[in-house]
């Protein structure tokens, strides 16, 4: 089967259902933010090397995937519960008892990786407000539009973590990052040692 069907050249496009919708509706446009922010996510997972993160992430597109197949009016789609948040706020606070508390704004750009967590994280934010929109239009699951303000709580958390791994002691200095014990564990010292 031929990736173009050309079902699409008059400016519409297919739900899972058999629904026609102009490629501009409310709708659409919801679908395609979040799949972008999958693709964000995605880059930052290749950027990063913390196998724990990388397989959080891909976690966490499996359940974007579900929130794009919500969307589409697919009957394959899981719909997401209290307890996919329940999951982001347990890793939320994971990495808050990691870091210190923040005190001043951040420029996005430490490390590779850190900046697609910031990118990741302004996409998920306006992925949010698009959905926002639709869900006046019409009535969409409750646990949508919370999972992706904790979800761009987590990116931020994790956009901060690893601009600490790349630590150095001129930055500690400087009183930006995040967490000695971070910085520690990245040139392995560990916990309280002079490393």
């Amino acid at each position: 089967m031929s990736i173009y069907t050309k079902t699409g050249d008059l400016g519409e496009t297919g739900l899972a259902d058999g629904k026609r919708l102009p490629k501009n509706h409310q709708r659409i446009e919801a679908l395609g933010a979040v799949d972008e922010l999958s693709c964000a996510i995605g880059v930052l997972r290749a950027h990063s090397k913390d196998e724990n993160l990388n397989r959080l992430l891909v976690g966490i597109q499996n359940e974007l995937s579900g929130i794009c197949a919500e969307f589409g009016n697919s009957k394959l789609a899981k719909p997401l519960t209290d307890a996919n948040i329940k999951v982001l706020e347990n890793e939320i606070d994971k990495l808050e008892k990691e870091l210190l508390p923040l005190k001043n704004f951040i420029l996005p750009g430490e490390t590779i990786p850190s900046a697609h967590a910031h990118l990741a994280r302004a996409v998920c934010r306006r992925a949010e407000r698009v959905i926002i929109c639709l869900n006046k239009q019409e009535p969409l699951n409750k646990a949508i539009i919370p999972y992706l303000n904790r979800l761009s709580d987590l990116l931020f958390m994790i956009a901060r973590s690893e601009a600490w791994v790349s630590w150095a002691p001129s930055r500690a200095k400087q009183g930006r990052g995040a967490s000695p014990s971070f910085a520690r564990r990245a040139h392995g010292g560990t916990v309280g040692s002079p490393k």
